[in-house]
Formats: structure tokens, C-alpha cells, sequence
């Protein structure tokens, strides 16, 4: 099983990865992991990777195009290209930590 991560806080998974269950996964090869630092896909002095929403509002959100290409570099197709089944899975996290829905409009 393949997990990348893609996170703007990369050191923030070294100690998760070096201890307990997942240590025994990775070493006996059970799983595969990559942590990729999304600021290696930018291209600006600042390495930015958030932007003010669209049309104002309270918080910041993730610029699509260094997301774009770490999932390109990453060899991820996108979501209509993909075949279905269960080695094509994917996965976006909300600020809350709930898994991102697109569906569901928010709680003001």
C-alpha cells in the first residue's frame, strides 16, 4: 500500500513514521510512504502556497496550481482518468480534520 503526503508541514511526520505500528508496517514493506513539502512546488521568492479566498471572507486557502504539480510529480492522475477500485484512492482534509466534502456546505 503507497500513502504520499503532500503537507506544508513536512518535519511534522518524521516522529509518526519512526515509532510503533507504522515503523513495523514500513520495515517489513507492508506499506510505502512519501512526505512531500508542498513549498517545493511553488515557484515565488516567498514559497507561497495560500491565498485569500475568492470574493473575501475570514481564513486562507490552498493555491491550486503547487498542488497540481506535486500530484503530477507524484505521477497521480487525475480523479476522471483514474480507474476505479481500490488502489485509486484519494483523500483531501478540511481545517477541521474531517475529510473535505465538497457537497456539504459549511456550518457558519
Amino acid at each position: 500500500m503507497r500513502f504520499e503526503i503532500v503537507t506544508i508541514f513536512p518535519e511534522f511526520f518524521t516522529s509518526i513514521f519512526e515509532n510503533g505500528i507504522l515503523r513495523r508496517a514500513l520495515a517489513e514493506g507492508l506499506v510505502t510512504v512519501g512526505v512531500h513539502d508542498l513549498r517545493a512546488f511553488t515557484h515565488d521568492r516567498h514559497r507561497t502556497v495560500d491565498d485569500r479566498p475568492f470574493g473575501g471572507g475570514e481564513g486562507m486557502v490552498l493555491k491550486p496550481e503547487p498542488l497540481a504539480e506535486a500530484l503530477v510529480s507524484l505521477g497521480i492522475q487525475p480523479k476522471s482518468e483514474r480507474q476505479e477500485g481500490p488502489q485509486a484512492a484519494d483523500s483531501i482534509s478540511s481545517e477541521g480534520g474531517g475529510g473535505f466534502n465538497p457537497r456539504i456546505k459549511p456550518t457558519e
